[in-house]
């Protein structure tokens, strides 16, 4: 029988407690202050803790410390009347996987407390499964076999099993979205969808619409209702890509249905209520953006409740070799060209770009490798003719400086557009020049 810890000084509410886990059939060991329940999980394993926050002596968020010393994997419930956003946030970073105000819903806690216990027999089996699998490729689509990597490998297997909000950083390019996916794929949620949307590719007056859905008529060109998102994410994740782009007004409301569990479509009175885990990722340093007002503090505590850094492209070069193995198999087979290898003064030539573009720009390079290629092995010329700022000298020796300027400016271009996945507008936003301007040389150059 799976056995259930309670903590709380409160006499009532321990024996409340203890009435709903005999009727789920549950085996219950109740305590009234910290010290004891501590004492007595030094020699005995339990599956679920339900603490209370404030208590004597010892209180809930110390408690909590104490225990991840002994378990670092049991799941924590914390039930409270006492609670702030602050102590809700604490109460996450040290593991707990939900957060009920007193006085609670019965029937909203006998929920909670099967799906706790669900998420350790998920735990359990995620552990077992990591103990079985030593290299990198056991995550799905994220190849990497660098000491960053594995780092990154470890948080996404700790965080994956849990209910708690992640924060994916990193430079633009970097894989964040394969690592949400991921993140998914290893939870309790992963037989439910995985729904995400790019804040900065929605126009900002439809990304409220996006978000939380519409009803018919709630603006021009609803012709009829449509569910958000959030709705379609029910019961799985969903993750928001570049959430530092959001515009302040909506992210306020963001807050609210992360807070309530609920979303009115717009234009409609209706509250729907949503169970939804959030991943979000930026390339934004958000730190500096609450700081100057562009990005709410409150929604930022309750995104960063645990956060990924991926490591750009130049910081773990030794995984270029792999990652361009595996993207130029993929264009191989899909352009009917079988197995395509690289030589080893190309893959030399590849770990010693700098990829400013990160991970992106190496498979964008990587496809149009594979597009030109004559045989089954990419040689280091094609390569050098595809990486801008290594190109060889022409074997004539022409000097002339125009031809040479508008080859650099070419290659540069390349470059941009590889950086930035084609997108023409944000190419032209690195380069430093207007979107019209950047029209204007693809043309001139036939790109």
């Amino acid at each position: 029988m799976k056995r259930v810890l309670l903590v709380d000084d409160d006499r009532r509410t321990r024996r409340v407690l203890q009435i709903l886990l005999e009727r789920l059939s549950l085996e219950s060991q109740a305590f009234e202050s910290a010290e004891d329940a501590l004492e007595y999980l030094r020699g005995e394993k339990v599956e679920l803790v339900l603490t209370d926050l404030k208590m004597p002596r010892v209180d809930g968020i110390e408690f909590m410390r104490r225990l991840r010393e002994l378990d670092e994997e049991v799941p924590i419930v914390v039930l409270t009347a006492y609670g702030t956003v602050e102590t809700a946030v604490e109460a996450m970073k040290l593991g707990a996987v939900d957060y009920l105000a007193k006085p609670f819903d019965v029937d909203a806690l006998e929920i909670l407390i099967r799906r706790s216990l669900e998420l350790s027999r998920y735990r359990t089996e995620n552990r077992y499964l990591r103990e079985q699998v030593d290299r990198p490729a056991a995550f799905e689509n994220i190849v990497g076999d660098s000491s960053p990597m594995r780092d990154v490998f470890e948080l996404i297997s700790k965080v994956a099993p849990t209910r708690s909000a992640v924060l994916i950083t990193g430079e633009t390019g970097t894989g964040k979205e394969l690592v949400a996916r991921a993140i998914h794929k290893l939870s309790p949620r992963s037989e439910k969808l995985f729904v995400p949307l790019n804040c900065t590719a929605i126009p900002r007056d439809l990304l409220e619409s996006e978000l939380f859905g519409h009803v018919r008529g709630a603006f021009s060109g609803a012709h009829a209702d449509r569910e958000g998102k959030f709705q379609a994410a029910d019961g799985g994740t969903l993750f928001l890509d570049e959430i530092g782009d959001m515009e302040v007004a909506l992210q306020a409301k963001l807050l609210r249905v992360i807070q309530e569990g609920v979303v009115e479509p717009v234009g409609s009175n209706r509250r729907i209520l949503v169970d939804v885990r959030i991943v979000s990722s930026t390339h934004r340093d958000l730190e500096s953006e609450t700081r100057e007002g562009g990005f709410r503090e409150d929604l930022f505590y309750r995104l960063n409740v645990f956060r990924i850094e991926l490591p750009p492209l130049r910081d773990r070069r030794e995984d270029v070799p792999g990652l361009a193995v595996t993207f130029l198999r993929e264009f191989g087979q899909e352009f009917g060209k079988g197995d395509l290898a690289l030589g080893e003064r190309a893959i030399a030539l590849l770990k010693g770009y700098g990829w400013r573009g990160n991970v992106r720009e190496l498979r964008n390079l990587m496809e149009r490798a594979a597009v030109l290629a004559d045989g089954d092995e990419i040689p280091e010329s094609l390569v050098r003719s595809l990486l801008p700022g290594t190109a060889e000298p022409e074997p004539d020796g022409n000097l002339d400086l125009s031809l040479a300027v508008a080859d650099v400016e070419r290659r540069t271009i390349l470059r941009a557009l590889a950086a930035t996945n084609d997108n023409k507008a944000e190419a032209a936003t690195v380069l430093g020049i207007g979107e019209r301007t950047l029209w204007s040389k693809l043309k001139k150059y036939g790109l």
